[in-house]
């Protein structure tokens, strides 16, 4: 044998082992490829349904029947007679009954009061003998007159109370001209309430479903030693729910009322929420991950994760009017009517809403009063339109140079604008300092304060001017026209004008429906020409929710969102 055969030999050996060893490594890596693709395949559906399961667990577990949620901020306190703001009347619209209530529908149905006769000079309620408080004892027509006495006592200072003023004497309670015992309202017996007006009105079915009307148990209250409202051993409920947590800045929890009258209306055992923050994305995560069942509102960061995620977006109105409001105190330099036009002048609502709020439903706004409100025979603003300021730079620094000259800060006006620590308020602030430092050279710094401080911080006229928005009590225009009567609690700027106070004691007395509306208008027409506020615009909600979170209201008028109504369904 000679070394060349010898060596084809070795050669067709070698190549015909790296074929079959090729073959044998391609096998290998094919179904090793395939068995990866297997093992993620799996991971990924054991992902899934982790989550899945997870999200079932925590946003909504329909063994427990509880569902989770989360709250923006915290619930200043829980006094229906010195409550003003929309968290603490959400959670007293779940705790709490009034004599009548919302239901489904937003129609006003019976709660406490069974039945009722309202006249022209008054009102009777006949309460049912089964509404119950969270500890057995009876709900009685002595338990309204109480409450109602002590929101108008003066010492209580209940930024509310004027909304009891149509009952006979309350506002002279109120100022301190008479004594309580005068109230037009009086218990004949524990099941009967007769109460008498002060003048007649069109409307008091809707006052007596706001917080304000709730019972309150006298010897419940008197045993809190000045703390009703303020935890959660400080309460006794009568409504749907119960509180069982309140962990305050951090977590509340409702449960089931069994006492409760009509307690097999309601579906679920527990509303949860131990989650309390106003950052977008945290709310965002907590979401997606499935540890709450629903985001109330969606900001503009919000909706676009939205967007991108494909969930189903749903839509509402809040019903409120949002505006810049003022500060009229003689120490502050806002009193002054030029520089408010100035800032009128460089105002410009539809570029507000279009370029820096951009989220679907805003309406860019040019009266105090929303565009929903019913008029005589339509609405009340295409019947009544206000008057539009069009924005006009070179009358803005006319007005501004007037109002330097009478304040004596010639190039030298600085402002503060009060708003919440919310995403949306801190955005909105930062767009109206950029405007009024460009366009009229003012200096403008932001208070931002947590919500419970805002509050407090506009009660005790602690700004200049401030970012505010307000929501609708009840179904009619003077919800929103008494707001700047001098007298209201509520009119933190201290906005006084005669004319507007007639028109609203018109539209207050007056069964006339054509006359009210035109005493609106006035109001309307006043609150512009004195640049009392800045109209900035009418607020739409763009939510999401877990489907199976079935029965949810959401309402212009009365607590939003209302939970009371929802069931789990289970079958999807």
């Amino acid at each position: 044998m000679d070394f060349k055969n010898m060596f084809r030999i070795k050669k067709a050996t070698e190549e015909n082992f790296t074929k079959v060893a090729g073959r044998q490594l391609l096998l290998l890596m094919t179904l090793g490829f395939s068995a990866f693709i297997a093992l993620m395949i799996i991971l990924s559906w054991a992902t899934n349904l982790i989550s899945e399961n997870n999200q079932r667990a925590d946003a909504i577990d329909p063994e427990s029947k509880t569902i989770t949620l989360l709250l923006g901020s915290e619930p200043p306190q829980l006094d229906s007679t010195r409550t003003t703001d929309s968290v603490s009347i959400m959670i007293l619209g779940h705790v709490m009954e009034g004599l009548l209530r919302y239901d489904e529908n937003n129609n006003i149905v019976a709660g406490v009061a069974e039945k009722w006769e309202i006249r022209d000079d008054g009102a009777t309620f006949w309460l049912r003998d089964d509404a119950r408080w969270s500890d057995g004892k009876a709900v009685t027509a002595n338990d309204f007159v109480f409450a109602w006495k002590t929101a108008l006592e003066p010492k209580t200072a209940s930024e509310y109370s004027f909304i009891l003023y149509p009952i006979k004497n309350a506002e002279a309670i109120n100022t301190g001209q008479l004594e309580s015992e005068h109230l037009g309202a009086t218990a004949i017996d524990a099941l009967t309430l007769e109460v008498v007006f002060e003048r007649p009105l069109a409307y008091f079915e809707e006052l007596v479903a706001f917080p304000t009307y709730n019972p309150i148990r006298e010897d419940f209250f008197n045993s809190t030693n000045g703390r009703y409202g303020a935890d959660v051993e400080d309460l006794i409920y009568n409504g749907p729910f119960e509180m069982s947590v309140w962990i305050h800045g951090a977590h509340v929890r409702l449960d089931k009322n069994d006492h409760y009258w009509d307690k097999n209306r309601i579906k679920i055992n527990s509303i949860d929420m131990p989650y309390m923050t106003s950052d977008s994305a945290t709310t965002i995560n907590l979401f997606r991950d499935g540890k709450i069942a629903m985001i109330g509102a969606l900001g503009s960061e919000q909706l676009d994760t939205a967007l991108k995620e494909r969930w189903r977006l749903l839509r509402t109105s809040d019903g409120g009017s949002w505006f810049t409001v003022f500060n009229f105190k003689q120490d502050r330099i806002t009193h002054n009517w030029n520089l408010r036009k100035a800032l009128q002048l460089s105002s410009d609502s539809s570029e507000l809403v279009n370029k820096i709020i951009k989220l679907p439903g805003y309406i860019p706004s040019d009266s105090l009063f929303p565009v929903w409100l019913k008029g005589t025979n339509g609405f009340f603003r295409q019947e009544h339109p206000a008057a539009k300021i069009k924005p006009d730079a070179k009358l803005a620094i006319e007005h501004l140079k007037q109002a330097e000259k009478e304040l004596g800060l010639e190039g030298n006006i600085s402002l503060t604008i009060l708003v919440d620590d919310s995403p949306g308020a801190s955005k909105q602030a930062e767009y109206f300092q950029n405007l009024y430092s460009s366009k009229l050279g003012i200096d403008i710094k932001i208070d931002k304060q947590i919500f419970k401080q805002r509050l407090a911080k506009m009660r005790a006229g602690d700004f200049d001017i401030a970012l505010y928005g307000w929501g609708p009590d009840f179904n009619d225009p003077l919800t929103f026209g008494e707001l700047f009567a001098s007298w209201n609690p509520n009119n933190n700027g201290s906005f006084f004008n005669e004319d507007y106070d007639k028109y609203v004691r018109i539209s207050q007395t007056s069964l006339d429906k054509k006359e009210r509306m035109e005493a609106f208008a006035k109001q309307q027409e006043i609150l512009i020409n004195e640049v009392a506020l800045i109209p900035n615009y009418e607020r739409g909600v763009v939510y999401v929710k877990d489907k199976r979170l079935e029965g949810l209201v959401r309402r212009v008028v009365g607590p939003d969102p209302d939970f009371t109504n929802v069931y789990i369904n289970e079958s999807l």
